[in-house]
């Protein structure tokens, strides 16, 4: 996460610094160039910043983009003011399309995080399958889970019950959501709860144990990653019926 914070803050550096030094390496350049090729090279500039962080470093990139070049390359030089009409349009235009492809940028870059989630996602539940099938113990499958559920779903901690159902905690259900004393909890919008919450073990309707999972502070994992969370419980299930470890 904090990678994530440094690069958007390069960002946004970048989104105030690189306009203008691009305008300043132009300015030799400005009276043999149009404008319209001056801004071109400017939504170049935009691009590289949007593509490196977020949104915001995208639209104040455009903009700062816009400002510099009113200043640095349209006349009167050197002087935040416009006196042709036609430059009043390219600046308008370089915004806009600064704003617009550094919003499509952003996406892309999302797009491609997601895309990766997802493939990290399939490798563990493939993961967990083939040491499923290669383990001679349902223990060691437990083990490997409990430490992939801590990483996906942001816990500081896990565990696993046998056939225990003490207590009323926050649960974590089939379809990904979670209950709480019969009430839904809105896991999108506030993330785990701050309690212990438990994930059940069952195949083929008999009831195993149950994971005991411990979210760390601010722990916000996607429906994605719970759904996950539930496919490699299924699995541990599976591995306990098939070793005749069933509660009732």
């Amino acid at each position: 996460m904090s990678l994530y914070l440094t690069r958007n803050q390069v960002a946004v550096v970048a989104a105030l610094a690189l306009p203008p030094a691009v305008c300043a390496v132009l300015v030799p350049f400005r009276t043999g160039m149009s404008d319209a090729d001056a801004a071109l090279v400017l939504v170049v500039a935009v691009v590289a910043v949007a593509a490196l962080g977020h949104r915001l470093a995208g639209a104040l990139a455009a903009l700062s983009a816009a400002v510099w070049f009113d200043f640095f390359l349209t006349r009167p030089y050197g002087q935040f003011a416009i006196g042709k009409a036609a430059d009043v349009v390219t600046a308008v235009l370089l915004l806009a399309v600064g704003i617009a492809v550094s919003q499509l940028a952003a996406r892309a870059r999302k797009l491609k995080v997601i895309a990766l989630t997802d493939d990290d996602y399939l490798a563990q539940i493939h993961h967990t399958v083939r040491l499923a099938e290669t383990a001679t113990s349902p223990y060691t499958v437990i083990d490997h889970v409990c430490r992939q559920l801590v990483g996906l779903l942001g816990l500081s901690g896990c565990r696993f019950e046998y056939g225990t159902l003490i207590g009323r905690p926050p649960r974590l259900e089939e379809d990904g959501t979670i209950t709480w004393d019969h009430r839904r909890w809105d896991a999108d919008r506030d993330g785990l709860p701050d309690e212990e919450l438990e994930l059940r073990v069952f195949h083929n309707g008999r009831f195993h144990g149950r994971f005991m999972l411990q979210p760390a502070p601010g722990a916000a994992p996607p429906l994605a990653a719970r759904l996950v969370a539930v496919t490699l419980a299924n699995q541990v299930g599976a591995e306990l019926g098939t070793a005749g470890l069933a509660y009732v």
